[in-house]
């Protein structure tokens, strides 16, 4: 029968066809088991906890299944370690890149330095994290693009995570005019401050004159926030102050320069007036 036919050594047909129908059978078992997992914990479990708990099992499933099938042809474990450690010299070199991004992906996993939903930056990349799988992470941009970037140079490079900690300080520098009244100034934006719900009042504000500068007196202000309210409130925040000042005659300063054109004699009635 073609079923019995010799393919090559010992494999026949039908063991190559049951090999790959094993592996394909096993593949969506183990597909199906991350579903249903996901499906049953996903309120039981951290989803980033969860995550790592499904990677791992079914990763382990492809081995487990891929050993089992190899088995099927003769191939003991014992010779894959001893052709494993000739053809690792030569596939080595060639695999340099995916094994220390597997390796850098399990200690990513570990440690933990950000979340999948956190907004993070990587390498002059912002966005938020879409998955961190275990060769790879991927991040959506601001604009909707979708960034694959080898986990290896993740974990090698800085990670600034935007939202790991539950507050966040935003601020400004609001340059009043050198006529105006720099305390009033203060106290209105400390009140607009106070009056605003999701300013939080411990860390406290901080609202002073921080420099005096060639057009105008610059006021830093320094705001703490929930992290899930920051970037509302920020943008909020900043067009509430500008309007009140003005309505209480105090005007946010623009450059501007003074020349003097004759003598100084000129220059001190111009002084005196």
């Amino acid at each position: 029968m073609i079923f019995n036919k010799v393919l090559f050594g010992n494999v026949t047909l039908m063991k190559l066809m049951f090999m790959l129908g094993l592996i394909f059978f096993w593949l969506i078992i183990a597909k199906i088991l991350s579903l249903y997992l996901r499906k049953t914990l996903k309120n039981k479990l951290n989803k980033d906890h969860l995550e790592i708990i499904i990677k791992l099992i079914y990763y382990a499933i492809v081995i487990i299944t891929l050993i089992w099938s190899l088995s099927i042809f003769g191939i003991k474990l014992s010779g894959l370690l001893v052709a494993g450690g000739i053809a690792g010299i030569v596939i080595g070199f060639a695999s340099q890149s995916i094994i220390g991004n597997l390796i850098s992906g399990v200690f990513l996993m570990i440690e933990r330095p950000m979340k999948i939903g956190n907004a993070v930056e990587i390498d002059g990349t912002v966005g938020v994290v879409e998955d961190i799988k275990i060769i790879s992470t991927t991040i959506r941009t601001w604009d909707g693009f979708h960034i694959r970037m080898p986990n290896e140079k993740i974990f090698t490079t800085n990670i600034t995570n935007y939202v790991s900690n539950v507050v966040r300080r935003f601020g400004y520098t609001v340059g009043i005019r050198y006529e105006d009244d720099a305390d009033k100034a203060i106290y209105i934006i400390n009140q607009i401050i106070e009056e605003e719900p999701f300013a939080l009042k411990n860390p406290s504000p901080l609202v002073f004159v921080d420099n005096l500068g060639d057009s105008s007196v610059n006021i830093t202000v320094k705001i703490w926030a929930p992290v899930s309210e920051w970037w509302g409130l920020k943008q909020k925040m900043l067009w509430i102050i500008k309007t009140t000042l003005q309505e209480n005659n105090i005007e946010i300063a623009f450059p501007q320069s003074v020349l003097w054109i004759g003598d100084n004699n000129i220059k001190d009635k111009l002084l005196k007036k």
